[in-house]
């Protein structure tokens, strides 16, 4: 857009987007992200695992807390994908503490989500929201245009939702299935057009004979690597199918209208997006310039999100995946020398000019946990349906390392560098993840067959 448009709520709040709103976003995260890295002290001491969790918990559901973050330097702005791709297990009550644990993270879920349905509501459907005073938000995109901004907002009203239906004692859990029945009907309008909107973006793309259809045909779009300037990824495009999805099961949109704009069906539609970056026999990331290996074309978001794109009850997705799998495995270079901590790509992808300069590795040669956490989840599911114990120590190794890591360093970690350490440029400093943390106890849980750590609630 070209000029700042402001659009009231009926809870006041007040979204910015445009030139000027933009501008003043990026300040704010400038100071912001510079301010982290030379201001923030490091704590290299070794902590048992209940303490840190314990201390990320109090911090990450603050009740001073006005949204769910991931801590610094990103807490000064707020990311609706994350709800899909970083927290989707905040209800999990394997991870809760207590009953003041689960009432605060209930409650902060709650307001976190009807506010990213405020700004649907005012057309401000953007990568990142910007506080800017009381009540004022500035909707702007880092640093393309979303392709899972909905979808996080979907899985936040999802987590909400099937609250009640989780094995919980905690009343919080049934009030948080209540309020967002409510929020759903109450925007359920919002996000079908906001759904449709999306579904009318995606643009032909030929291919052997085949058309195809994209979101990231002629420039990219964002996604949780928002960083990777490439087109015609993967992941992006996996993200757009699962709002789908999740949109229809949810209620939102029936899959009909879907079909009429799509021209297919979903099922087809996903058949697709397979046929075409799996044609190789692995998951291609991107379709955006040539790969000089297998290995090079691969990066580990293919896994997508926590009950996303993947269907590994299919033989066909879970050959594909397993293939995919096996080169990341197999590749020294994907992973931290003696470890199981695996890198999102061998090699670092191409960078928009900011990354290049400021923090070259953050989505390519280094190690993320939590999509570490995913692969290792994805790798359960493969055996669970497979009836095969493929994955499985695998699986048990990545954990282990992340729990080691997140010992020696003090904290859950945004991401390590390819020598194992805390992730810092003369720009950057990865954030200590706090509310990432429940999602890898929850796979834990799965993986171990037990808890990391045991409540006595």
């Amino acid at each position: 857009m070209n000029s700042d448009i402001s659009f009231p709520s009926h809870r006041e709040n007040r979204f910015y987007q445009g030139t000027t709103a933009t501008f003043v976003a990026n300040a704010l995260q400038a100071v912001n992200f510079l301010g982290d890295r030379f201001l923030r002290k490091s704590h290299h001491s070794l902590s048992a695992i209940e303490d840190l969790y314990r201390h990320s918990m109090d911090s990450a559901f603050s009740v001073t807390e006005a949204f769910l973050v991931t801590g610094a330097p990103h807490a000064s702005a707020y990311y609706p994908r994350d709800f899909a791709w970083f927290y989707p297990d905040v209800l999990d009550p394997k991870t809760i503490m207590d009953s003041q644990d689960a009432a605060r993270r209930a409650h902060l879920l709650e307001r976190s989500v009807r506010l990213l349905l405020e700004a649907v509501r005012a057309d401000v459907v953007t990568t990142t929201i910007v506080p800017a005073g009381r009540a004022r938000y500035l909707g702007v995109n880092y640093f393309s245009r979303p392709s899972d901004t909905l979808l996080g907002i979907l899985a936040g009203l999802q987590q909400m939702i099937s609250a009640e239906e989780r094995a919980s004692s905690h009343l919080a859990m049934s009030q948080c299935a209540h309020a967002g029945r409510l929020l759903l009907a109450e925007y359920g309008v919002d996000l079908k057009r906001a759904i449709l909107q999306l579904a009318s973006e995606l643009e032909p793309f030929h291919d052997g004979g085949i058309r195809y259809l994209l979101c990231d045909v002629s420039r990219p779009r964002s996604a949780a690597t928002d960083t990777r300037a490439e087109r015609r990824r993967f992941v992006t495009n996996a993200c757009v199918y699962t709002t789908f999805v999740w949109g229809v099961l949810l209620g939102v949109v029936d899959e009909n209208e879907l079909k009429s704009l799509l021209g297919r069906e979903l099922s087809q539609y996903k058949r697709d997006l397979l046929h075409l970056f799996g044609k190789g026999g692995y998951v291609t990331h991107s379709l955006d310039g040539p790969a000089s290996s297998p290995v090079s074309s691969v990066a580990l978001d293919f896994v997508s999100v926590h009950r996303g794109f993947w269907d590994l009850s299919e033989a066909s997705e879970r050959t594909l995946f397993a293939a995919t799998t096996d080169l990341v495995i197999a590749e020294p270079r994907f992973r931290i020398p003696g470890t199981s901590h695996f890198l999102v790509s061998a090699d670092n992808p191409r960078n928009k000019m900011i990354h290049k300069i400021a923090a070259p590795a953050y989505q390519g040669r280094s190690s993320w946990p939590t999509f570490n956490v995913e692969f290792a989840d994805r790798m359960l599911d493969y055996d669970e349906f497979s009836g095969r114990d493929i994955y499985r120590t695998c699986a048990q190794g990545i954990l282990k390392d992340i729990r080691t890591a997140t010992e020696v360093h003090g904290g859950y970690q945004e991401l390590l560098s390819e020598q194992g350490l805390k992730y810092r440029t003369w720009a950057y400093k990865g954030a200590v993840a706090h509310s990432w943390f429940p999602r890898f106890l929850s796979v834990w849980s799965r993986a171990f067959g037990t808890p990391l750590l045991h409540w006595g609630n």
